[in-house]
């Protein structure tokens, strides 16, 4: 089972960076052949991305860069206008958010090469840390129709954002259930931002960019191809805290975003199909072999993921700091790093409250540590002075 608050598995952070520095990384997103890894290689050898991409080429071979990834970099930089490319993303109505944003998707940070850089329409909020992915196959039955109209609703209903691909069948039935339903859901799309896929989903998608956001890792422009749709799983499912495989054949995509799912530690779930249907034989494997849990409605996924209590856990967050300890404390916490030894010294209080105070204020959601036991504001806080 899930439990609500337990901790990712460790991986690398990047906070702090600063706005100029944006037009480099959408730069570097151009490049064929320069992914998460090789940019986290170059950002640990030149430390900002300005200097990687300003960079001779005998320096980034140093940086580990292959003769073809060098090409790649060498003829994007004489091709592209930085300035222009990031213009173009406001153009469309679009923001580019990077690893060093404090508002990059939390749960999407932990999994095996994030994204570096997403663009994103709508806004991606604190509560949709609350996520359930739901997906299946494109061509679903009567009956695929009915569960998923059930149980993406439902998750709505209860506070849960749905997390799907936009696709036809499953995926958009999804998206128009959490809509009818009031709540909210994102779209990720294996495409640009600018490019609807597919084209009769365009008000679906003006409507998910109203109450969510649709979200790509791709370049603006870049066409629906074949090969885009398994990377962009991986953000489907690492998005939320589970997926739910509504109806899948052997064949489906949807498996894709099971295995996903399960390499990133999050749950899955599966509905029961007929067992004589094509349709169902992808999920049906699934609850067979054990991989995924069978679900009859949508309490099952809630009491699994620890999500009974929501409102309660919401509540925790938005709570000020209570006295004069938090106070100070919050007062010398910011968005750039600052070490717990820095927050005893500049405070005046003994390390032990400092260290137990932001423990605190982590589980209350006020700050968040971004790893060396260096503490970020987690949001906007109002600090609130006790008076005796």
């Amino acid at each position: 089972m899930f439990i609500f608050g337990e901790a990712l598995r460790e991986y690398p952070t990047f906070v702090g960076g600063r706005v100029a520095d944006l037009k480099y990384w959408i730069g570097f997103n151009l490049v064929p052949g320069i992914g998460p890894a090789r940019l986290r290689a170059l950002l640990e050898h030149f430390g900002d991305l300005e200097s990687a991409w300003q960079a001779e080429a005998r320096e980034l071979r140093e940086a580990g860069l292959d003769r073809r990834s060098l090409e790649s970099l060498i003829s994007t930089r004489k091709e592209i206008s930085l300035e222009e490319e990031e213009a173009k993303v406001a153009q469309v109505g679009a923001k580019a958010i990077t690893w060093e944003d404090e508002n990059y998707p939390p749960r999407l940070r932990h999994i095996h090469n994030p994204p570096p850089l997403l663009y994103v329409k709508g806004e991606i909020l604190p509560r949709d840390e609350w996520a359930v992915a739901v997906v299946g196959t494109r061509n679903p039955s009567h009956y695929g129709k009915q569960v998923v109209d059930q149980i993406a609703g439902d998750l709505a209903r209860n506070g849960i954002t749905v997390i799907s691909g936009l696709a036809r069948g499953i995926d958009s039935l999804a998206h128009r259930a959490a809509l009818e339903a009031g709540g909210r859901t994102i779209a990720v799309l294996g495409s640009g931002i600018d490019i609807i896929y597919p084209a009769e989903h365009t008000k679906l998608a003006q409507a998910i960019v109203e109450e969510g956001a649709l979200v790509t890792e791709y370049p603006l422009g870049t066409p629906p191809e074949g090969g885009n749709f398994p990377p962009r799983n991986r953000i489907i499912s690492g998005l939320g805290l589970g997926s739910v495989i509504v109806e899948a054949g052997e064949r489906s995509g949807a498996l894709i975003t099971a295995d996903y799912t399960l390499e990133q530690g999050r749950e899955l779930f599966a509905v029961p199909g007929n067992i004589v249907a094509r349709k169902s034989r992808g999920t049906n494997r699934l609850i067979q072999e054990g991989g995924a849990k069978l679900i009859l409605s949508v309490e099952d996924i809630m009491e699994e993921l620890n999500l009974t209590m929501i409102e309660e856990h919401r509540e925790v967050q938005e709570i000020l700091p209570e006295n004069e300890t938090e106070s100070t404390i919050l007062g010398l916490i910011s968005q750039e790093p600052v070490h717990v030894d820095e927050i005893g010294r500049q405070s005046g209080l003994p390390i032990a409250q400092v260290t137990s105070t932001l423990a605190l204020m982590e589980l209350k959601g006020l700050v968040r540590q971004v790893g060396g036991m260096n503490y970020v504001l987690a949001r906007e806080a109002k600090v609130r002075y006790v008076v005796d």
